[in-house]
């Protein structure tokens, strides 16, 4: 076999396989082609598809996998094994990326006049490839589900996901059928976190966490004001409930979760406190009309307005109070007081102050129409 620098073929592969857009487009192919694959956080879809794809790539340049890359492969078996993916669907997520990824190539060699032979040949290596990371994946993944199913603590972690996803089980120590539980979930999919943050909620009370649907979820009596060492985490916990009871709460909560984690937020936050930006987050049509209604007067395109509503938004969140403003926004009050003064002149329509100088549920629209006109607005 010709050395890769004079294979026009992995001249090409390489040049591809290294572009930022090509292994973006590879992980939605993925995502899109299993449920339980784009359940799991987008960035651990994103790790994994880098490090497979740049494994493809050094395995085709040195005549075969190495030891890192058939390492990577079984890590990655063995994590979608203790996140509760099955194996078949996690299968169609590699699958689809892999198909994308020599598409993709393919047209570009076509286009680029590499004889067809050489792109044949390419494609028959890279399976090759591929297919011994497979069978390293799938051995990783049955091993890893063994050794779960022989402990204990796997039978807590699967009553868990029966609870979440409503199924009738009877429920085991260390929760009780008559006591109330926090709804608990998180964006963390890494099993070593999920494993700390389950430790800092059982250490404030009963309570039972894991992997659940890709992501780290837990049933906990008490939820302490911060968790995860730095409180990067957000995490969701719902008001207590009764086990056999929790399922819709679970299903709330991840909507919150979404909702949430697309505003920035991070930390420990109550359900309730998020049910403004989650029902609104759920419809960004409605948003967008509103935006278009109510803030017909700004420029998207024009940073002083975007600051303007920026400013808004900040004093709505503060309750119509001048000095939080200014102190989230490190600015002097004299300069928020200003731009409120041009935002109502702009828009028509005056923001309501700490003693309610509008309805509430005037405030509420209004607050909604700057959230989705700065989602749209130039950065």
């Amino acid at each position: 076999m010709e050395q890769v620098t004079g294979d026009r073929f992995l001249r090409l592969l390489i040049e591809n396989g290294a572009d930022a857009a090509l292994l973006e487009s590879a992980v939605r192919a993925a995502r899109g082609r299993s449920d339980l694959v784009a359940a799991l956080p987008e960035e651990e879809t994103r790790r994994h598809t880098r490090a497979l794809v740049q494994g493809v790539l050094g395995a085709l340049a040195d005549g075969g996998p190495g030891p890192d890359v058939l390492a990577a492969a079984e890590r990655l078996g063995s994590d979608r094994a203790r996140q509760g993916v099955p194996v078949a669907a996690f299968l169609d997520g590699f699958q689809a990326g892999r198909a994308h990824l020599v598409r993709t190539i393919v047209a570009e060699g076509r286009r680029a006049g590499v004889p067809d032979g050489v792109l044949l040949d390419g494609v028959t290596r890279i399976d090759e490839i591929t297919t011994a990371l497979v069978h390293r994946m799938v051995h990783a993944h049955r091993v890893a589900e063994l050794e779960m199913a022989r402990t204990v603590r796997e039978g807590r972690v699967q009553m868990l996901r029966q609870l979440l996803h409503g199924e009738a089980v009877p429920v085991r120590a260390p929760l009780e059928a008559a006591a109330a539980y926090r709804c608990v979930v998180s964006d963390v999919s890494d099993p070593a976190v999920a494993a700390r943050l389950e430790a800092e909620l059982t250490a404030a009370g009963p309570a039972l966490g894991g992997l659940v649907d890709g992501r780290f979820a837990a049933l906990a009596a008490r939820v302490p004001d911060a968790l995860g060492g730095e409180g990067e985490a957000l995490l969701v916990a719902a008001p207590p409930a009764r086990p056999a009871e929790v399922a819709p709460l679970y299903e709330l909560a991840r909507r919150s979760l979404r909702a949430g984690a697309a505003a920035g937020l991070t930390g420990p936050r109550d359900l309730t406190g998020l049910a403004l930006l989650t029902v609104t987050e759920a419809e960004p049509e409605l948003g967008r009309l509103l935006a278009d209604a109510l803030l017909a007067g700004l420029d998207p395109d024009d940073p002083f307005h975007v600051e303007l509503a920026a400013t808004g938004l900040a004093y709505l969140d503060h309750g119509g109070r001048v000095e939080p403003t200014a102190a989230a926004l490190h600015v002097h009050g004299n300069t928020v007081k200003y731009r409120i003064g041009r935002l109502r002149e702009l828009t028509g329509r005056p923001l309501p102050g700490p003693a309610g100088g509008a309805a509430v549920a005037e405030a509420a629209t209004l607050w909604w129409a700057l959230r989705r006109w700065l989602a749209g607005a130039a950065p």
